[in-house]
């Protein structure tokens, strides 16, 4: 780590992340050299494990939310407002670097416009259950200029600056909400065929994939209300079709109990028509992998989440209702 200005400041966000922090902090050091140098701050988010002093020992520099409610986007703007670099890289604890993706980034920002340039995040195990096969799927977006970035990228400060940073008042969804207020400035968002990270979801249950994808519908409706008559609204249209789809959703599954129970042949019919959308669905996705049975699988989350993507959209009303802040979505 370099003791002049560096060219990039690695930000590392994280929460009881134990020993995946460990081996998010070794992947950074073990990152190609880049011209510059580098530096490293961990912002903690009231860890009750020994994340503080793992990062210290790594030679990072160590923040902490001190009140408040902890939350990613808080960390981040302590991160990057704290870190030298004119180049930020931001990082979830719970993430692998590559070793190349730095220097790879950097040199494709090839022009000021320029804000976020982001690559392949991955998961480490996508076989091990079903939760993290479909949820593998779901990191692969189309390469090129798009809407906005995740958690990981690496970030240009003047274009942070510009903006103001996060939202902090978000629980989630704080990128794509700061990505929309970079691109109404007029920056880019740029997604590159590189290998950026590897990603630990340690999604084993039902209860946490219900509570990751409300978490999703709650970010939907609060970004798009705020976003609505903005310059560039963002999640308007998807939380109107999820709202939609959940609906269609619900009853098709209520109807489906009633005529099964009615004529067993009938229902048998109908299991078969959605069987037939399932593939419609698998086919659609075939860019994104090209095994069968992960598509398939990918098909059945993407109408399952549906129904706690509504659910969290609902909560983000009545809380809007009876005007409260709610707290950390957790899954983990």
């Amino acid at each position: 780590m370099s003791e002049l200005t560096p060219t990039l400041s690695v930000v590392v966000i994280g929460r009881n992340e134990g020993a995946r922090l460990t081996r998010c902090l070794k992947s950074i050091l073990a990152m190609e050299p880049v011209d510059g140098g580098f530096e490293v701050i961990y912002v903690d988010s009231g860890s009750t494990d020994s994340s503080l002093e793992v990062a210290a020992g790594f030679g990072a520099k160590v923040l902490k939310i001190e009140e408040g409610r902890p939350t990613a986007a808080r960390g981040r703007n302590l991160g990057w407002r704290a870190a030298r670099g004119p180049w930020i890289l931001f990082l979830d604890g719970d993430t692998i670097l590559n070793p190349s993706f730095p220097r790879v980034a950097l040199a494709a920002a090839t022009d000021d416009s320029i804000a976020s340039v982001y690559g392949h995040r991955r998961e480490i195990y996508p076989n091990a259950n079903f939760y993290q096969r479909v949820l593998d799927l779901d990191w692969i977006f189309p390469l090129g200029q798009t809407e906005f970035c995740g958690g990981d990228t690496v970030m240009r400060r003047s274009a942070l600056e510009a903006v103001g940073g996060y939202d902090s008042t978000l629980i989630a969804g704080e990128e794509p909400e700061m990505c929309s207020r970079m691109r109404a400035l007029g920056y880019v968002i740029l997604h590159i065929d590189a290998q950026m990270t590897l990603h630990d979801l340690a999604i084993t249950r039902w209860s946490q994939y219900w509570r990751r994808a409300s978490r999703t519908g709650y970010a939907y409706a609060q970004i798009s209300t705020r976003t609505r008559d903005g310059k560039v609204p963002l999640w308007v249209r998807e939380s109107a079709a999820n709202r939609k789809r959940a609906v269609v959703l619900m009853a098709m599954a209520a109807s489906l109990i009633v005529v099964a129970v009615v004529s067993p042949v009938a229902g048998a019919v109908c299991v078969l028509l959605g069987i037939c959308l399932l593939v419609r669905s698998a086919w659609r996705a075939r860019w994104k992998s090209k095994d069968p049975l992960s598509l398939f699988l990918y098909a059945i989350h993407s109408h399952l989440q549906q129904i706690p993507i509504f659910f969290g959209q609902l909560e983000f009303q009545r809380d809007l209702k009876r005007n409260e802040r709610r707290g950390l979505i957790e899954y983990k």
